[in-house]
């Protein structure tokens, strides 16, 4: 967050995952009129009076002019900590640009992504989502003090690729949380000196558990993981809770070298970095929780589809 990194380069080390936010546009009958369709279906006369935020601002930049339908769904539900929002608005930023038949950057993607969600929805995130969804892979991504951010892909051999996904669970805690409170907190506790120190320790870390992986030493990453969220915890009281540190420390128990809850915190999704003869132990251990099995995605943002009458009628259908 600006909070941090205006006073210090933040980095991470993130990689995305084949879990996708999907987003189709096509013309709407009625050309007065925009729809658009989530968990809700809004259909409105003026773009203004849309609900959704990202949706309103988006088409307010992008395509005032109404009658097209924009339908939005997605792998993962909100609230999970594996940065659906800003994959939404990612995905939706493409399939509008695209609708209008304009490339666009990953780069683009990214910084209009953060510019709508951090300066004008005023949400207390930082960038490294919009990025991440943006660009695809596993990346050092670095945010400097200018505003300016660094995407450093790893080059990793396809062995060293192969063993960490396979070393990689990732369980369901089952609680849905909104992040805001968590971020908006940690974000007035980053100007305490305290607080500002151990993200400087979780920024050094990062380059600690790139290095790890460079070189092919696995479970030092692990134990990289498992100091991150040492350091987490100590952020604010709202990021874990008894449930999750109880099935966090089964985990160890079990063979789980280190791991961290994420997102902001509070719930979603645990990972973890097992080896594999100890995976099944693991797997026991945390039997009451579901397994979601993931591949790693190289791609990012992508258009994956357009329909040949609408290139032929001047429009565009995108998913």
């Amino acid at each position: 967050m600006a909070a941090y990194y205006e006073r210090r380069k933040g980095a991470v080390l993130s990689t995305t995952i084949d879990k996708y936010v999907y987003v189709s546009v096509h013309p709407y009958f009625n050309r007065k009129k925009t729809v658009c369709k989530y968990s809700k279906t809004e259909i409105v006369d003026d773009i203004a009076s849309i609900k959704h935020p990202v949706f309103r601002v988006v088409l307010e930049k992008l395509w005032p002019s109404g009658g097209i339908e924009v339908t939005s769904n997605a792998d993962i539900p909100s609230g999970t900590g594996l940065g659906s929002s800003s994959s939404f608005t990612v995905a939706l930023l493409n399939s509008i640009y695209s609708y209008r038949g304009t490339f666009t950057s990953k780069g683009r993607l990214a910084r209009e992504a953060c510019s709508i969600e951090i300066k004008e929805l005023k949400e207390p995130i930082g960038k490294q989502d919009q990025y991440a969804a943006a660009y695809g892979g596993l990346n050092v991504i670095e945010f400097n003090p200018d505003g300016s951010v660094n995407v450093q892909p790893l080059m990793l051999s396809k062995e060293i690729v192969s063993r960490l996904q396979e070393n990689l669970l990732m369980f369901y805690t089952y609680d849905q949380r909104d992040a805001r409170s968590i971020l908006a907190e940690q974000k007035e506790e980053t100007r305490k000196e305290d607080k500002f120190k151990i993200l400087s320790k979780m920024v050094d870390l990062v380059y600690e558990a790139r290095d790890s992986l460079l070189m092919g030493d696995l479970n030092s990453f692990g134990l990289c993981l498992h100091k991150g969220w040492q350091y987490k915890c100590q952020l604010s009281d709202k990021i874990s809770n008894p449930t999750i540190q109880k099935y966090y420390e089964r985990a160890l128990e079990y063979g789980a070298i280190g791991g961290k809850l994420l997102g902001a915190g509070g719930g979603g999704f645990l990972l973890f970095y097992c080896e594999k003869e100890n995976q099944n132990n693991l797997r026991k251990a945390l039997f009451d929780l579901p397994e979601l099995p993931f591949r790693f995605d190289w791609q990012g943002a992508k258009i994956i589809y357009v329909g040949d009458k609408y290139v032929e009628e001047g429009f565009f259908e995108i998913s």
